[in-house]
């Protein structure tokens, strides 16, 4: 058996102590907590707790698929807005796309050419 079996779940002492507390009294409220690390237990199944994601509290509803996962898991710490397309691949995506129309003779450009930039500095 692995050691970290023989040791159990880790769930901080005060969070398990208030929700044995809530369990007692057949209460449901949201439980702030910092504690990220924290296992999610059966006995957390019903209860919302408000886990810190470092710049605010997120609620996160604990189901019975949840258990054994950590509570930081359910809280992401960063927002991902999607990947940025460059401007060349951003331009040439609507043009890439079909119109329905004849397509132009190979060797026609219409698109124009753009002067060099011209040197700085005089040398």
């Amino acid at each position: 058996m692995a050691r970290s079996i023989k040791k159990g779940p880790f769930v901080q002492d005060s969070l398990r102590k208030r929700v044995d507390a809530m369990n007692a009294r057949n209460e449901k409220k949201v439980m702030k907590t910092w504690s990220r690390a924290s296992t999610v237990l059966p006995d957390f199944v019903g209860h919302t707790f408000a886990v810190h994601n470092g710049n605010k509290f997120v609620p996160v509803y604990v189901t019975e698929n949840m258990v054994g996962h950590k509570l930081g898991e359910f809280s992401p710490t960063r927002t991902f807005r999607g990947h940025t397309m460059s401007r060349a691949v951003e331009a040439a995506a609507p043009a890439a796309a079909p119109t329905g129309g004849a397509a132009p003779k190979a060797g026609a450009s219409d698109a124009k050419a753009k002067p060099a930039p011209a040197a700085k500095g005089g040398k």
